[in-house]
């Protein structure tokens, strides 16, 4: 996040009300790359679902034309392998979701803001941190 933008935006919170955590620092995930599912003005695609990536999940997202599988060393993307967790645009959670093929959440690291595009049962039916 750019500097400033925290007292900009105001505390970010996740789905579940609570303070946002981070949900990755390797590989270093987030809108701002800051490991963390914040989001602001600038987030148009609201990369907000904190996911863990699964093998026919990058497979799935390849073939709707997001490669999230191959490096991109320009702009220092390291290509995601399955177990990392990454920050992800909400629609394209949906999008899988309605296919069958959404990756697991971690919802203290999932922005509220996914709640303007899928339901909080849906996600909480997806999270990796519930007991």
């Amino acid at each position: 996040m750019l500097d400033g933008d925290a007292e900009r935006f105001g505390a970010q919170r996740n789905v579940l009300g609570e303070k946002l955590i981070d949900c990755s620092l390797r590989p270093m995930t987030g809108f701002f790359r800051t490991g963390c599912c914040e989001t602001g003005p600038m987030d148009a695609g609201a990369h907000v679902v904190c996911t863990e990536v699964t093998a026919e999940f990058l497979a799935f997202s390849k073939s709707r034309g997001n490669d999230l599988s191959t490096p991109v060393p320009a702009f220092g993307f390291p290509g995601l392998q399955p177990g990392d967790r990454w920050c992800l645009c909400a629609a394209r959670w949906r999008e899988a979701l309605d296919a069958g093929m959404a990756p697991r959440v971690v919802l203290a690291a999932t922005h509220e803001r996914a709640l303007e595009y899928v339901t909080l049962e849906d996600l909480k039916r997806h999270a990796l941190d519930l007991s």
